[in-house]
Formats: structure tokens, sequence, C-alpha cells
């Protein structure tokens, strides 16, 4: 690889071009419907491009937004848009541009954790990014899958246009993302981008619906949902694509998944993002008929250590000496001396010796909660440099819910 010399510009960006020039590096045609629904969550002053004289050859854009992390939230840039084109691949444009992302949102100090999704895993772990959360990719069979029967009392469940229940569901979300690392903040904007439902999209699936239930205080569920006909020599075989599930009760889960497991004419369902922990894995007769494939989610980039560190809460008290190193962000490298709980935290510098070493990297994979700190061990990627060290402090950097992730950005 080659090191790039062509400039990275920051003024302005088009998006029309931007978007564009995405769509052809990503393999699927722009769409106006779509396209408008994303222009109002664009930040041009955010992104990042590369020409090689007139031509648009590099992209990367970041957008403001707050993450749920343990314990609360957090400013986080939420990266994407990320491409180099094939004419100039292998030069160092990608490189350049992370690097010079990753400077400006350290000296900004607005956002102590960059975090993006991955087209493919190899990519960002060399920019200091690890893999802190997955998701399981359902594709199953539901012939046989039953659910627990019906219980007086449960709600009711209701069909709408998700564009015409916004209100609800956002309200509903909010309740959730309280309490579940990785879901993102969505404001008005960002409610219009997700429901956008454009019929390019669909891949001859019918318009995206949604199921709500109702429990005593009124909307306390929401299932988005398609379903796509098909038949086979053998009668319907048609399939129902689950998007988000997002349920305050109990009761309002288990009732939404009866009625989509079970459908008129379905015999299949797909859902891309459920999180590790789902419920319904633990409420099904015979989960293995799901086929749960695991794959990964969000990528979280610790941007500034002490500031990251101290805005997360943790399980159990921890007191403990971090050893970093970070290759970007020399600021980053030292002894760090963690101090906190489930309450609050703290992070400052060391002067004394570290119980613990990782590189930055390590550190991402560990933010949300969803790594066991041991696992990272086992595999020489945080090594104890006091005895004891590790049983002590590694409990404190898990949560009681595994982080997942509700959208692609």
């Amino acid at each position: 690889m080659t090191t790039s010399t062509l400039p990275i510009e920051t003024a302005n960006a088009d998006f029309d071009e931007m978007n564009g020039f995405l769509g052809s590096l990503f393999h699927h045609p722009v769409d106006s419907e779509a396209q408008e629904a994303e222009r109002p969550i664009f930040e041009p002053e955010r992104a990042l491009q590369i020409r090689d004289g007139s031509d648009l050859v590099a992209t990367a854009i970041a957008f403001t937004r707050q993450l749920g992390v343990p314990g609360g939230d957090l400013a986080a840039a939420h990266v994407s848009m990320v491409g180099v084109a094939p004419t100039h691949r292998r030069r160092g444009l990608l490189t350049a541009m992370m690097h010079h992302q990753l400077r400006q949102i350290y000296d900004s100090r607005r956002e102590p954790v960059a975090v993006l999704w991955a087209s493919e895993g190899q990519i960002y772990p060399r920019f200091g990014y690890g893999l802190a959360s997955q998701r399981f990719h359902v594709s199953g069979e539901t012939a046989e899958l039953r659910l627990p029967a019906p219980t007086p009392g449960e709600g009711r469940l209701r069909l709408d246009r998700p564009t015409d229940r916004q209100a609800d569901l956002a309200r509903v979300y909010e309740h959730v993302r309280a309490d579940r690392p990785g879901w993102s903040v969505r404001d008005d904007r960002w409610w219009r981008y997700v429901l956008v439902d454009p019929q390019a999209h669909r891949g001859g699936a019918t318009e995206r619906r949604v199921v709500l239930h109702e429990g005593p205080d009124g909307v306390d569920g929401y299932g988005l949902f398609r379903t796509k006909a098909e038949w086979d020599d053998g009668g319907p075989n048609s399939l129902t694509t689950v998007d988000e599930v997002v349920a305050s009760t109990p009761a309002g889960y288990l009732a939404m998944w009866r009625m989509l497991l079970s459908l008129d004419l379905t015999r299949r369902v797909a859902w891309m993002r459920a999180a590790v922990d789902e419920p319904l894995l633990r409420l099904l007769n015979e989960p293995r008929r799901l086929n749960c494939r695991l794959v990964d989610a969000l990528w979280v980039r610790v941007v500034d250590v002490p500031a990251a560190l101290a805005a997360r809460r943790y399980a159990t008290d921890v007191d403990v000496v971090i050893e970093v190193t970070d290759h970007l962000l020399p600021e980053n490298t030292g002894r760090w001396r963690l101090r906190g709980g489930p309450a609050e935290a703290t992070c400052t510098p060391a002067i004394g010796p570290a119980d613990l070493a990782c590189d930055v990297r390590c550190l991402g994979e560990l933010y949300l909660g969803g790594v066991n700190p041991t696992a990272l061990a086992d595999a020489g990627r945080l090594r104890e440099l006091c005895p004891g060290a590790l049983t002590a402090a590694g409990p404190a950097f898990t949560w009681h819910r595994a982080p997942s992730a509700m959208e692609i950005f």
C-alpha cells in the first residue's frame, strides 16, 4: 500500500454527490424516496472527501448522536458513509481519512467514543475499533414453533402503518432504550429515516407494518415487520421479515411474537438484528428452528480514554490501573486509574504500576459490557500484570443486559 498524497477536504460536502458515490460502491441504486429521508440526517460539516482532480474517490462522515452505554447515554460519533473508489484502492486513502477523523473527534472533545457498522470485519481493528456487540441473524421455519399459551389480561394487539404511530413508537423505544447499551437516541429526523419504506427496497415484499401491544396504560410494545408471498409444491411458504420488536412488558413481548410467528400462509421468519440475550430464545419450544447465526454488530473506538471510562457505569465496584497503548492517538497511551461502580466512575492518570494492560481496541470491545474480560485475556488481548487483578476487576466491565443494535446507520 502506498501513502496517499491527495488532500482531505473538510468543507461542506454535497449530499447528492456523496450518496450517489456510496451507492455505486455498495452496489445499490439511488432511490429518491430513501434519499430524501436521508438528507435531513446528513451533516455536511462532518463529511470528509478526497478528490483526484474533480473526481470524488473517497468519503467518510460522522453523525452527531447519543449512544446508550452501561448506566446512561454518551455522545458518540456515529461513523458512516465510508468508501473508496475501486480505482484508488491500496493508496492509503482510507487510512488517511480514518486518522484524520479520529484526530478531529479527539480534538473537539465532544465525543469520547466513535461507533460504526463494518462492511467487513477485517477493516477497522487497525484503526483501534473493537467488536463491542454481536447479534443473532435469525432465518428459520415457524411451522413447529410454539410459545406459551395466552393468559388472561395480556392486552390487545392492533395493526397500523408505522408512520401513523411514530409518536407511540418513539415513546416505547425511549422507555426501553434507557436500559439497553448500544441503542442510539432517535430524534424526529432519525425516526423519519428509520421508518422510510421505499418500494424499491422491499424486494417484492409488502409495505412495512407495525403491530402494537396495548396494555392497561396504553401502547407498551411494537413490532415492525413485512411479509413476502411465496408458494411451492407443498402450498404456502411465505416469509415474515421482522425489523424491530420493542416491548416494555413481558406480556406485550410474548403477545407480539405469538402473532408474528403465526401469520396466515407464512412458514418462515427472518430477523437480522436479534439481541444475543433475546427473550424469544427462552420462550420457544424449539429455538434451534430459528437457525440463529452469531454475527458482528457495533464496533466501538475509544477516542478519549479517561473521558470514556468515566462516562459509563460498572456492574461492581472497581479500582484498577490499566496500561493502555494507542498508536493513533498517543494522548491515550499511558496508565489510567479507574475507580467506579454502579453509581459513578472516575478515570485519572496513574503513577503506580499497572494491574492490567491492553490496547485501545480491547477497550472498545469491553466498553458496552458485552465481552467477558476473561475471554479477551485467554485470547492474549488483555494482560494481567498483577496476580488476581482480572478476577477482581473483570466482572465490573460486564453489564446486566447484553448490548445490541437496533439500526444500521
